[in-house]
């Protein structure tokens, strides 16, 4: 496998296409070696479902689209971006107890964590930003190592 691999799509910042990076995403871990139905995976799907639903809900209509961007640095850590073009920062809104949303930014961080990475928050070209999560790669580790 090359040192460096990237995969990235740009769709419209409507509901639909939230499953639709969910499901493209999918389909590039597979093919870059991770089962659909190892647990990373689902882990990697519901991260990248917050943060489209963020770029969607959250933009006020100042993000036409939003892009998926997918980095395999040396088959060690996964990068995975979410960029929109509104240039205000994603925060974490007080979770009270009848609250419907808010907690998307905690999921993110609590998986990501979990999984032994990292969230940042980067700047983008047009003004906008980019949520990132940095995972470590893990499936091209031996099933030993994994556990069971």
């Amino acid at each position: 496998m090359a040192d460096h691999q990237e995969a990235s799509i740009t769709l419209p910042s409507d509901p639909a296409s939230v499953a639709a990076a969910r499901r493209y995403v999918g389909e590039v871990l597979g093919a870059w070696g991770l089962p659909e139905d190892a647990e990373a995976a689902d882990s990697i799907r519901l991260i990248v479902s917050e943060l489209a639903t963020n770029a969607v809900q959250h933009t006020f209509g100042q993000s036409p689209t939003f892009t998926v961007d997918l980095r395999l640095e040396r088959e060690e850590w996964l990068r995975v971006g979410v960029t929109d073009s509104c240039p205000r920062r994603p925060k974490r809104l007080p979770a009270a107890v009848q609250q419907d949303n808010g907690r998307g930014l905690v999921i993110i961080r609590w998986l990501a964590v979990e999984a032994g990475g990292r969230l940042s928050v980067t700047p983008a070209e047009d003004g906008g930003k980019t949520v990132w999560i940095a995972l470590p790669w893990t499936a091209a580790a031996p099933a030993a190592a994994r556990g069971c």
